[in-house]
């Protein structure tokens, strides 16, 4: 087999093959046996027929066809394999050019590949990360958290305010016509704290028990969606929450901690820990912003289009592909569907940089993932979408996408050992070591144990940092379970 390759541009190749007939033998013998059972012949059983007679009986054309098309990809394979500068990152387009019964087959690929890329030197990256330390607020923050979680609920005689839990009757109506599903009763909402329905915070702050109120809001999901209803909402009790004094004895009851001292100062170090984690995960998404920044990345459009198609694909799916629906909630979030197209190519170009520079830094600096690190990985992804280990990679396997989370470890595996590399500052120059956290060089696939699923965004771990903040005093509390459920 001869082929040869021509660079269409940066991303996109032209693959010549040239296959002579005498590698095609084994190629010809199974088209005449697959042929030979499909084909009836009198006096030969099914499958036995030879092959000048199933020639004689079809013509020699159905069998050229067998050939080229069970060859072709093969053929295209083996001349990836031998052409060492031809990455593919595509599906190829194929086209048979020439077909010489007995001397040869021809046939150009077109395919998009991976562009060569010069990254910068690693030892020359600065990126510059928030200063982590903890205020006296924040840990003031923590610690009524965790008193909140031990506080108790009391009537009370007064108007309601911001932070108490009120019980509360819905209802609401379009037009005069009430909304079956927008009804409900005896429902307890802390005031203020917002998510159920724009401007019922508002109107129920200062409304006291027994007193109803009609307002008017905008409906966001069901028939009547982004339609005006009329909402009245009936407050049926007020409740106060008496939070526990912050004291010796509080810190016994909700920790294993015997004074308020130590319980304060662990929350203290818990939070320290939390921003350290934030700062590395800062300094991983600033990094590769940098390195993206910094390096000149032809996009394959092949490329491009998919992971646009694959987005537009999963924003309409949550509307069941319904246009005009979609259109509503575009609409509802002051957005044209030029916009979102606009946007959602941008991330999709964007999505695809990330992945070119951190395939080519994987590649320099020769990155490998094991099999512990590919099932902890999967272990993880199997948590996240509250799925037995089992059936996820069974799922993952049937869909193709075994290969992906493996790309997705090999990508964290390299972004971390630029953060290794580079060279990580506070704002005033201050030069920060973030060794701790990011893990031994032949273990570490992640920022922690916090993994990044998805180069796409690459603020994820950062956000689950924050969420580690957020509930920090929820975690001291739990340790000591047992020691609350005995003093109560």
């Amino acid at each position: 087999m001869k082929s040869t390759v021509e660079h269409l541009s940066p991303t996109r190749v032209r693959i010549n093959v040239e296959v002579p007939f005498d590698e095609l033998k084994p190629d010809f013998d199974r088209a005449y046996k697959k042929i030979a059972q499909q084909v009836r012949i009198p006096g030969f059983r099914p499958g036995k027929a030879p092959a000048r007679i199933l020639e004689a009986r079809i013509g020699r054309g159905p069998v050229l066809d067998e050939v080229v098309n069970a060859a072709i990809p093969v053929k295209y394979q083996e001349a990836v394999v031998t052409s060492e500068d031809v990455k593919p990152i595509g599906r190829p387009d194929i086209e048979v050019t020439e077909i010489a019964d007995g001397e040869r087959i021809a046939f150009t690929a077109e395919v998009d590949v991976r562009p060569e890329i010069t990254l910068p030197d690693l030892d020359g990256l600065t990126v510059e990360v928030d200063e982590t330390e903890v205020t006296e607020d924040e840990v003031t923050e923590q610690l009524d958290q965790l008193r909140a979680r031990f506080g108790t609920l009391a009537g009370v005689d007064r108007p309601s305010q911001k932070g108490d839990y009120v019980q509360i009757d819905l209802s609401a109506a379009v037009d005069g016509t009430p909304i079956e599903e927008a009804t409900t009763t005896g429902f307890s909402y802390e005031v203020g704290q917002g998510g159920l329905i724009d401007g019922i915070d508002e109107v129920l702050e200062g409304m006291s028990a027994g007193e109803e109120k009609t307002f008017t809001s905008k409906l966001v999901a069901g028939e009547h969606a982004d339609k005006d209803a009329d909402i009245t909402v009936k407050v049926t009790t007020v409740k106060e929450r008496n939070l526990p004094d912050a004291d010796d004895e509080f810190a016994q009851l909700a920790s294993e901690f015997d004074t308020l001292d130590e319980l304060t100062e662990n929350l203290r170090e818990r939070l320290g820990r939390s921003k350290r984690m934030e700062q590395a995960a800062q300094a991983r998404d600033r990094l590769l912003d940098k390195l993206v920044e910094d390096t000149e990345v032809p996009l394959p459009e092949s490329v491009v289009a998919a992971e646009v198609e694959t987005r537009t694909h999963d924003a309409v799916h949550a509307f069941d592909h319904d246009e005009d629906k979609f259109g509503e909630f575009l609409s509802s979030q002051d957005k044209t569907r030029e916009q979102f197209d606009t946007e959602t190519r941008e991330e999709a170009e964007k999505a695809v940089r990330y992945r070119l520079v951190l395939d080519t830094l994987a590649d320099r600096e020769e990155i490998s993932v094991g099999d512990q690190e590919l099932t902890e990985r999967i272990m993880y992804q199997a948590q996240q979408y509250g799925m037995a280990p089992e059936q996820f990679v069974q799922q993952i396997q049937q869909a193709g996408q075994l290969g992906v989370i493996y790309q997705d470890v090999r990508r964290s595996k390299a972004l971390i050992t630029a953060v290794r590399a580079a060279t990580v500052t506070l704002p005033g120059g201050e030069v920060v070591d973030l060794s701790d956290l990011l893990g031994p060089d032949e273990d570490e696939t992640t920022v922690e144990e916090v993994p990044a699923t998805d180069v796409d965004g690459a603020a994820d771990t950062a956000d689950e940092a924050a969420d580690t903040a957020d509930t920090t005093a929820e975690t001291t509390s739990d340790k000591a379970s047992d020691k609350a459920d005995a003093k109560a």
